[in-house]
């Protein structure tokens, strides 16, 4: 796949002028949906996937486009239209799952074949996404995890790189990998170091334990607890009762990553373990991983309406 956050994820990229941003507003998209509103200053990414929500190359190939745009527009003269975009939402339309993390059938067909370049290629390609999310694709911006639903392995590293982490009081947060003699290998270590210290880190991510919204609000790794069925609402009432503090609180949350900076670095270097790691897994790992996709699947199958 070609990595196509380069701008975002590239601080020496130095190809000049960008252009004028194209409106990506306009765009039909296949695995995501995005929403403007102009009067709260929201950018909203919707992962909104058909099949099994997962890291698939063509929902991170879209995403990576997002953050793509959203770095040129916060060009000066750009877009007029989305100067006063003040923050950036991730989120999802599948009812009750964010994301379910990494492509379960991609590992597998990669570690039967001994392909370490392939995992390689797609843990790269997740961990320049993440650190997109967590440098806000280099835009004056704050940004903001919605998790409504599971949140599991890759779905929790990906709600995790935000500024803020918003979660509905039922979500479901977790790193099952250790299932299967794996461990979240795209940003969770780094994210949660940073948030709750190494021995808490460790735990998490050995112990394999899903958790409640709630219990990660009481440890402080869920910034923003929300009502069932409220989290966009939510979102909204707190964009507009800290309008007139945002600079400075985008000023505090880029003085946290200054003091506890998470570089590309570290990410690909962690990355690149998960990917050497994976090569190790039997053949009995390989096939609690496949029976997880399956399970996975027969939940997404069950919400499709049948055909009459």
């Amino acid at each position: 796949m070609v990595l196509h956050a380069r701008i975002a994820n590239d601080q020496s990229d130095d190809r000049g002028d960008l252009g004028t941003a194209p409106n990506l507003l306009e765009r039909r998209f296949g695995q995501i949906l995005l929403r403007h509103d102009a009067e709260d200053g929201i950018i909203w990414c919707y992962m909104d996937q058909k099949g099994r929500p997962s890291y698939t190359y063509e929902l991170g190939a879209e995403i990576q486009e997002v953050h793509d745009w959203i770095a040129r527009c916060a060009k000066p003269g750009a877009s007029p239209e989305l100067s006063g975009m003040r923050y950036f939402v991730g989120a999802s339309k599948t009812p009750g799952i964010f994301n379910l993390g990494g492509d379960l059938r991609h590992f597998a067909a990669n570690i039967r074949n001994r392909d370490l370049p392939a995992m390689r290629a797609y843990a790269e390609t997740c961990t320049r996404m993440q650190y997109s999310h967590a440098t806000g694709f280099g835009a004056p911006i704050i940004t903001m995890a919605l998790v409504q639903g599971d949140a599991l392995g890759g779905g929790f590293e990906h709600a995790l790189a935000f500024d803020l982490l918003v979660a509905e009081r039922s979500a479901r947060l977790g790193l099952p990998e250790i299932i299967f003699n794996l461990f979240p290998g795209m940003g969770a270590y780094s994210f949660l170091l940073r948030r709750v210290g190494r021995k808490m880190t460790e735990e998490f991510i050995l112990g394999g334990k899903i958790y409640g919204a709630g219990e990660l609000y009481d440890m402080g790794i869920v910034d923003i607890l929300a009502e069932d069925g409220e989290g966009e609402a939510t979102v909204i009432d707190y964009t507009r009762r800290n309008r007139s503090r945002f600079h400075a609180e985008r000023a505090v949350y880029s003085a946290r990553k200054a003091s506890h900076p998470v570089s590309l670095d570290e990410l690909l270097e962690i990355t690149n373990i998960w990917a050497e790691t994976a090569m190790h897994l039997t053949d009995a790992d390989v096939r609690k991983m496949e029976r997880l996709a399956d399970a996975q699947e027969r939940r997404i199958a069950k919400r499709m309406p049948r055909p009459v």
